[in-house]
């Protein structure tokens, strides 16, 4: 864990994170057990590692529902890791003093924030400045026919955007597999988010000065 590339002056960077939990149902029953930002200049086209941490939690206080969850079971995310991992205290401390008066999105704002940041115990609704959510601008991109006949497209996962709108480069250096932790996942949307952007199919927000 750390604070990779912090400056406590004002720039016109987007904030990128991504976090991995024991579910999808969000706070209280599920628990964020890794997070990861990049910091993003759209301007000249970088991404920086800005922080990334396992969240410590007492997994041997979890039910079963939490100790086989989906990440354990297919990334190299462990239950011992988690239980070795940052104190969330120490995490949400670090997490809102870099974010604080950023501008900050996602790759799927109603999850990551919506679900977990906003709620307790992270409650960092109004610490940061919300971004467009990547994956909307995605979705308008990638054009992919949705399920249901009243919706004109459907939500692109991360990894099938990463391939269409980077048409088969990989500056996250994934390799062709996306490994579902979020310091990673952070580069990928980071990646997705400035080809957009240079396209003219992103803009973080009405006032952004490129």
């Amino acid at each position: 864990m750390d604070l990779f590339d912090f400056d406590e002056k004002p720039d016109n960077c987007i904030y990128v994170l991504d976090t991995e939990t024991t579910g999808l149902y969000g706070a209280p029953q599920d628990v964020v057990v890794d997070i990861g930002i990049t910091k993003v200049d759209l301007r000249d086209g970088t991404v920086r590692d800005a922080y990334s941490a396992v969240v410590g939690h007492d997994v041997d206080r979890w039910d079963d529902y939490r100790k086989n969850a989906w990440i354990f079971q297919n990334t190299d995310m462990t239950l011992d890791m988690v239980r070795e991992g940052v104190p969330f205290s120490k995490v949400r401390e670090d997490v809102a003093f870099l974010l604080k008066n950023r501008n900050v999105t996602a790759y799927n704002v109603g999850y990551d924030m919506n679900k977990f940041l906003y709620k307790s115990p992270w409650d960092l609704r109004g610490t940061f400045t919300e971004s467009m959510d990547i994956m909307l601008a995605a979705m308008k991109v990638c054009k992919l026919k949705s399920m249901n006949y009243f919706d004109d497209y459907r939500y692109p996962k991360l990894d099938v955007a990463y391939k269409m709108i980077l048409k088969g480069d990989d500056p996250a250096n994934i390799h062709g597999v996306q490994d579902h932790r979020a310091l990673s996942d952070a580069r990928m949307a980071s990646y997705v988010m400035i080809e957009m952007f240079d396209n003219g199919d992103y803009t973080p927000y009405p006032n952004y000065q490129s």
